[in-house]
């Protein structure tokens, strides 16, 4: 007998119904399911109706401990007071306005102290917004074409970001991408050769953080070699920290790693939820980013950087990045032991504060989205093939009931398949 009665969704499905009625695939991007990722579907809460700290509730009132933290954003925990203050003060004063606030001052002030490479910041809405402009300026500053990628990769929804058989994109929408294995010195040097040295930019994430396998960090040396590599160029070094930034360390992951990026784009750990991204940059780009064409209707809206301020302030008080490999590492451990207890391998792969896992005991990640799904149906929300975020609201409580409904998933599916544990006796 469970110990952990599954939910039931019929008002949150009813609520999908209705939205597949009017929005494409009902909810469209990474989060909807006919990306295959919520299987089986009727395991899933496909619409919330309220958030608070590291919890969210369906619409059926069922309650979920949140390890995906929004994918990303929820840094602090879900309406943090701290940062909503500052957001409803702001608001009270302006937020989108002919001449933009002076919160855009500050907040750039602040970025540039905050992160160790930048000596400007250029503000936007959205993770593809920065890396978009990245590559643009890299592209203004050296008059080359070329950008390498990391296999793996991912950087945006932008035409140029994505792949050539995706619906949509353009064979010359990405012609003059170039794709290599992480670190692959010899490559590097062979592109530079064969494209006659016609290469802009050079953008990655801090280490291989993909979906669908285990992650795989990074060391110095190997930054240090591309950056010396792209030093001795003069190929414009791109930080994709979207995901990571500030869980690794408060003044960016490149220096985490021990170099400095070019160009360092930021965006979901900013502004704990409040829509906005960053590009930020060295000063021998600042003229080159100043050249671009590049902005939107609400980039300079004052509630965000009222937000962001106060997100980056209270990280820094809080030392997040040694909280979230605090937190990450007794959450992680947690859950392989109750996966050793109930006969299961829980492979933990990446940087604490933003894990993956994945169950090694069949060769297919069938057992793994099964379990995945009796967690979810118990009310503790992590995905498939994705990896996950620590926030500074998850408790000590938190992590023993997550671990608990986990033990309890895990016996359900060992019950179900006593074959797939073979592997472990």
């Amino acid at each position: 007998m469970s110990k952990y009665p599954e939910y039931s969704h019929t008002k949150s499905r009813e609520w999908f119904d209705r939205a597949l009625k009017v929005i494409p695939s009902g909810i469209y991007g990474h989060l909807g399911p006919s990306e295959g990722l919520f299987l089986p579907l009727e395991k899933w809460p496909l619409i919330s109706s309220r958030a608070e700290g590291t919890y969210f509730w369906d619409m059926d009132g069922n309650k979920y401990i949140d390890m995906m933290c929004a994918y990303g954003p929820n840094v602090l925990g879900y309406n943090d007071p701290e940062v909503d203050a500052a957001a409803a003060e702001q608001l009270k004063k302006g937020n989108c306005v002919t001449a933009p606030s002076y919160k855009m001052v500050e907040c750039a002030e602040l970025l540039t102290d905050t992160v160790e490479s930048a000596d400007w910041a250029y503000f936007m809405k959205n993770g593809t917004d920065a890396t978009t402009f990245s590559v643009l300026c890299a592209r203004a500053f050296t008059g080359k074409k070329k950008v390498i990628f990391f296999k793996g990769y991912y950087h945006g929804n932008d035409p140029w970001a994505m792949k050539a058989d995706y619906p949509g994109i353009l064979p010359e929408d990405v012609q003059n991408n170039v794709i290599l294995p992480w670190f692959d010195m010899e490559g590097l040097e062979r592109v530079w050769q064969e494209t006659g040295g016609d290469v802009a930019a050079l953008i990655a994430q801090p280490y291989d953080h993909g979906n669908f396998y285990d992650n795989v960090c990074s060391d110095k040396e190997k930054w240090q070699a591309v950056r010396k590599f792209c030093d001795e160029h003069g190929i414009v070094l791109i930080f994709d920290d979207v995901r990571t930034g500030f869980r690794l360390d408060i003044g960016g992951s490149d220096r985490y790693y021990g170099i400095k990026a070019d160009i360092i784009c930021f965006c979901k750990a900013l502004a704990n939820g409040y829509n906005m991204s960053a590009a930020c940059g060295r000063d021998f780009l600042k003229a080159a980013a100043s050249s671009l064409s590049f902005t939107g209707s609400y980039w300079m809206s004052a509630v965000p950087f009222a937000a962001c301020i106060a997100t980056i302030e209270k990280m820094k008080r809080l030392n997040t990045p040694e909280l979230f490999r605090e937190k990450g590492l007794k959450f992680t451990g947690a859950l392989k032991k109750a996966a050793a207890e109930n006969g299961f391998d829980l492979v933990v792969s990446g940087e604490p504060a933003l894990f993956y896992l994945r169950i090694a005991n069949d060769d297919s990640l069938m057992l793994h989205q099964e379990w995945v799904a009796e967690c979810v149906s118990r009310g503790l929300f992590i995905t498939s093939h994705h990896n996950h975020f620590i926030n500074a609201a998850l408790t000590d409580e938190d992590i023993a009931l997550a671990a608990d409904i986990a033990f309890d998933a895990f016996s359900v599916v060992a019950k179900r398949h006593p074959e797939s544990l073979i592997k472990n006796l």
